[in-house]
């Protein structure tokens, strides 16, 4: 008998770091859209970022693996530390729905990130093969009405940012309850931010 298809969320990002922030967002979209798991996707070579600016990927591929470690069906892919170039998410989509044809895969973003979405890589092409799902903060506005190809979760304000959190190890600040625990101790065992900015 043919199994159930599974219903997959991608959490695409940087991950640099990775923080409690990023985890929330992908609960509740777990809850609100009926998805079986998480898979948290780290990026190679974002189209948007220079590259010498991010962390080293085995080190944010490591810290997302231990942020996510407790949870019963977040997983992570390395699908797109395989390829060179830069990371687009139509390719890396494409390649997934190949290799998982059980799954069917929705993509998890930041509402603010629907306004843009028209203009990402093969995106007439993109919104046929995935689901959208948008995190809609409250006070954000967004227009519905422009974003038929968008499911939007609630999703409770959390002014928490990667950026932030390399500030505050840079400066020796706590970062507690910002990231998972072992997060904070792969961060600090591994110096990772010392020298940041």
């Amino acid at each position: 008998m043919r199994q159930p298809i599974k219903q997959v969320g991608i959490m695409g990002g940087t991950f640099d770091p990775i923080h409690c922030g990023h985890l929330l967002a992908a609960e509740q979209a777990r809850e609100q859209a009926g998805l079986d798991e998480v898979w948290f996707m780290p990026t190679h070579v974002p189209p948007h970022k220079k590259r010498e600016s991010l962390t080293l990927a085995h080190h944010r591929l490591q810290m997302v693996q231990l942020a996510v470690s407790d949870h019963e069906v977040f997983r992570v892919t390395d699908v797109e530390f395989e390829r060179k170039g830069p990371s687009y998410t139509y390719d890396t989509m494409a390649q997934l729905i190949r290799q998982f044809p059980d799954c069917r895969f929705s993509f998890i973003m930041g509402g603010d990130m629907v306004k843009i979405l028209p203009k990402w890589y093969q995106y007439q092409e993109l919104i046929h093969m995935v689901r959208f799902i948008g995190l809609a903060r409250p006070g954000t506005e967004l227009d519905l009405n422009s974003s038929e190809d968008v499911t939007f979760v609630e999703m409770p304000v959390w002014d928490i940012s990667s950026t932030m959190i390399r500030e505050k190890a840079a400066a020796r600040k706590s970062i507690r309850y910002l990231v998972p625990d072992a997060v904070e101790r792969y961060i600090k065992e591994n110096r990772i931010y010392e020298t940041f900015g």
